[in-house]
């Protein structure tokens, strides 16, 4: 198979190349070569004015809101520059790369851009791949667990080959289905890094480090700093080089960070102006319970994060006013909001009961949906499981319904079934004999949340299971997932 260029034209005259206005004066002092210098030999051309869509104006400045810091990582979500990425219609096409051949779902030949160059103006060639491949993914100490398990299949890595400056190929014994997905989404698995600002930092390139290494006369392990300074998703280093369409220029912490242009952006429209049309991308933290009330304000351009549908009658009073439209967005994931039981929990009887199918089932019965709906989102959301998008080709419509439609009667007899006896309260016990007191735990950052486990908990109390809710810290609360040490949690 060879993902072509679809929707990828390039012009062949460097000529016609359209130079943005804040970049101008930059390049009349020498500061900055002119854009047919910067850009690579063959651009990716967007056609922007197909498919309802427009040619944009240069110029202005995008303001989000953010409730965190580390939320820097908008940059390289909302620029979406990738190796191969998703078009309107859902196929994975080349971005970064000019071109990808595949073969038998195992071989893949990366043919990259000539003349394309990272944010400083330093080449981005095949040396960027080999340095992630050889001395990051495939170092003890950068790596401890080795390459990402994307780059696995049955365990086992790829054969990795420079093939010349600007095509390389990756090679597994077996196909790797995950491969593309994982480069094209919305956090990518980044197989590159700017090399020539990170080896500096790497005991392998560097005769300081090796030295301070050795007498341990540094003030911190050189991995450490390497992994610290080598964030390209995060955006949170602004000397780190990028290939998005805006870089990082304010170092952490701070409560506004600001992104420029990138002046060797990939990108032109039809037209040949080179993307992107907007030449600042501002950040600003605040207390994420007042983004909804800062954006009906008018003090965001854009606002996705820490909006949710609580805040919509909210935002729609004060469109008028303030100049803006509120949109009900397609979630791109199965579920709004989902319940995930840990069917790798430590405790091996809430492991065995979880692992049982009739005990999901009995639970996804005694949900009723529908109260969820009416009183939480006026009947406007889709009821349903947790599954795949109805654009997936692996969507069945029984996926959605299957197991979803509240019948309390079916779920005590499956219960029942289990052997989950009810004590002198009616409430069920495990097969070990402590209460059956289902502990759900959150991430305590949304209270929608808490309504819906409120309603769900009214409705499994009447089949005997008492739910409590245990809000932490996100890290906290990752970290308890990864151990082993939660029973179910929940995520919006």
């Amino acid at each position: 198979m060879r993902l072509g260029l679809t929707l990828l034209l390039w012009s062949t005259m460097a000529a016609a190349y359209v130079e943005p206005p804040a970049l101008a004066d930059q390049v009349k002092a020498g500061h900055l070569p002119p854009v047919d210098k910067r850009l690579p030999l063959k651009p990716l051309v967007v056609p922007l004015g197909e498919a309802g869509t427009s040619i944009g104006s240069y110029g202005g400045t995008l303001n989000t809101l953010a409730g965190r810091s580390r939320d820097t990582r908008l940059f390289a979500i909302y620029g979406y520059a990738r190796l191969v990425g998703y078009d309107r219609h859902l196929n994975i096409v080349p971005d970064i790369l000019e071109s990808i051949d595949v073969k038998e779902g195992r071989i893949f030949t990366l043919t990259l851009r000539k003349g394309h160059r990272w944010s400083d103006g330093h080449p981005f060639t095949t040396e960027d791949f080999r340095y992630y491949w050889e001395d990051v993914a495939n170092n003890k100490e950068l790596s401890p667990s080795g390459p990402p398990r994307d780059l696995l299949v049955d365990g086992e890595p790829p054969k990795f080959e420079v093939l010349s400056e600007t095509t390389l190929r990756f090679t597994w014994a077996k196909p790797n289905p995950h491969f593309l997905p994982r480069m094209a989404g919305a956090s990518p698995l980044f197989i590159f890094r700017p090399a020539h600002y990170l080896k500096p930092f790497h005991k392998k390139y560097s005769e300081k480090v090796r030295r301070e290494d050795a007498e341990g006369t540094a003030k911190r392990k050189w991995s450490a700093v390497h992994n610290r300074l080598d964030n390209l998703y995060e955006g949170d280093n602004p000397d780190l080089p990028t290939l998005q369409p805006w870089r990082n220029t304010t170092k952490p912490p701070a409560d506004r960070f600001v992104a420029m242009r990138n002046p060797y952006f990939h990108r032109v429209d039809e037209k040949g102006r080179q993307l992107p049309y907007i030449d600042r991308f501002v950040l600003a933290i605040a207390d994420s319970k007042l983004i909804a009330a800062k954006a009906g304000a008018g003090d965001a351009d854009l606002q996705a994060r820490d909006l949710s549908f609580s805040n919509y009658t909210f935002l729609k009073q004060g469109e008028q006013t303030n100049g803006y439209r509120t949109l009900l967005w397609r979630p791109g994931r199965g579920s709004h909001i989902a319940l995930f039981p840990n069917l790798t929990v430590n405790d091996p009887v809430w492991r065995a009961i979880l692992r049982d199918v009739r005990f999901r089932r009995a639970l996804s019965l005694a949900i009723d949906r529908s109260l969820v709906n009416q009183v939480l989102y006026f009947g406007l959301a889709v009821e349903g499981n947790n599954t795949v998008l109805e654009a997936s080709p692996l969507y069945k419509p029984e996926y959605r319904t299957e197991w979803a439609k509240y019948d309390r009667k079916e779920a005590n007899r499956l219960l029942d079934e289990l052997g989950l006896k009810r004590g002198a309260d009616r409430m069920r016990k495990l097969p070990d004999g402590r209460p059956l007191e289902l502990i759900v735990e959150t991430a305590g950052e949304s209270t929608e949340e808490t309504d819906v486990l409120q309603l769900i908990r009214e409705t499994w109390r009447e089949v005997g299971i008492k739910v409590f809710s245990k809000p932490s810290q996100r890290v906290a609360f990752r970290n308890r997932i990864f151990a082993g040490e939660t029973v179910m949690s929940i995520w919006v």
